[in-house]
């Protein structure tokens, strides 16, 4: 196995908050319905792990560019924790001078009413969890606001941060292209410098799988789900919004920092249940990490010996070489290859099949030029079977 060669990925820590008041019927993360939590006793659980990581070799005087709080519903984390985290890990780390902190909330009015509190613990970028701008939408998929609370929400946080982005969800049960167009078409006039919109899809362990099953309500088919991808191109990219990942679009320069670090293949380092993350070591070979899953496993491994992690994965140059691709050909910009020659010590077309790249640069679907190797936005749309045939 080749190490790493050059300078180390960037580096990023991600937090992550397994809370919240209502489990969404699509969603199938890490998240946790409880009416009561100990935020003492959860703070110093997230302290303890940032301290006893900080400590390790693996992340020794590493400078961080973002921090992401996630979830879960980490808006429910006591503000006076969330400056303590940030405090402890400036304490642990050389901070960017650009650094970004992004937490995400719900555009309920309980949350809504932190927001202000959040500011001043640190938090500079928002992402709100809208999801629909229909309120009939918006009771399928089980959210705790209407769309006037969400548009008072995005009001609020216009004013209160310079970055913030919100989500909404297509191809919902009996979405048409031209509601959709007239739904975007709003939230893009709502939406600062940042809107992610993702095709919902029903997951295996989610309330929704059973009621789909069952035949209870049906998704829009391929046909359209095609055509929703491809309106939200146009729209977003005709209001100024282009895309840079397939299911993010941002104004030049307003992209999520702490998301391209993933997605170029950078460093993070996971704190809390169910986290993980990806580590250079001083030897500059790469491990894959991961936490326990349950809330009140990890919590208890971090009393017993000040983390919640499981054994370390080392990836070897076949799961480095697909990672890069799987991440890599989301973004607008690609795999680079200066990135590869340096991981690697080889040229990115080397290290993939070439007939299969030849085909899919004749078909339309990939560009191969002096910088990197990219989907065309037909290949973006065929992304997963572009990738069967790569990898």
């Amino acid at each position: 196995m080749l190490p790493l060669t050059g300078e180390p990925p960037e580096f990023s820590i991600y937090i992550h908050w397994p809370f919240c008041l209502a489990k969404c019927p699509y969603c199938d993360f890490n998240s946790h319905v409880t009416a009561n939590i100990d935020q003492d006793r959860w703070g110093r659980a997230y302290l303890d792990e940032l301290k006893h990581r900080a400590a390790s070799a693996a992340v020794p005087g590493r400078t961080v560019s973002s921090v992401f709080f996630g979830g879960g519903t980490p808006s429910l984390m006591a503000p006076a924790t969330v400056a303590t985290l940030l405090e402890a890990i400036a304490a642990h780390w050389p901070l960017a001078p650009d650094l970004e902190v992004t937490l995400e909330a719900n555009p309920t009015s309980v949350e809504a009413a932190r927001f202000a509190d959040l500011e001043a613990a640190g938090v500079n970028r928002l992402s709100l969890g809208v999801q629909a701008l229909d309120d009939r939408a918006l009771r399928l998929l089980g959210r705790g606001h209407d769309t006037a609370g969400a548009i008072a929400a995005l009001e609020l946080a216009a004013r209160r941060f310079d970055r913030f982005s919100f989500d909404l969800i297509y191809a919902r049960p009996g979405q048409t292209v031209a509601a959709w167009r007239r739904e975007l078409a709003h939230g893009a006039a709502l939406a600062g410098g940042h809107l992610s919109a993702y095709q919902l899809t029903i997951e295996q362990g989610t309330a929704f799988y059973p009621r789909h099953a069952r035949g209870e309500f049906t998704l829009p088919d391929d046909d359209t789900a095609a055509d929703l991808f491809e309106t939200t191109q146009e729209i977003l990219a005709s209001r100024g919004l282009p895309a840079y990942e397939i299911s993010n679009h941002a104004r030049p320069g307003q992209e999520c920092r702490h998301n391209l670090t993933t997605w170029r293949g950078g460093d993070c380092l996971g704190i809390g249940p169910g986290a993980h993350g990806r580590l250079t070591l001083a030897d500059h070979h790469r491990v894959a990490t991961r936490n326990h899953r349950t809330p009140g496993v990890w919590l208890a491994q971090v009393d017993a010996c000040g983390h919640g992690g499981l054994p370390a994965d080392p990836l070897d140059d076949t799961a480095r070489r697909e990672e890069l691709l799987l991440l890599g050909l989301r973004l607008t910009e690609g795999v680079s290859r200066a990135v590869t020659r340096a991981r690697f010590g080889r040229d990115l077309p080397d290290l993939l099949p070439a007939p299969a790249l030849a085909r899919l640069i004749a078909g339309g679907f990939l560009v191969l030029d002096d910088a990197s190797l990219r989907a065309t936005p037909a290949g973006r749309q065929r992304l997963n079977a572009l990738l069967g045939m790569l990898i």
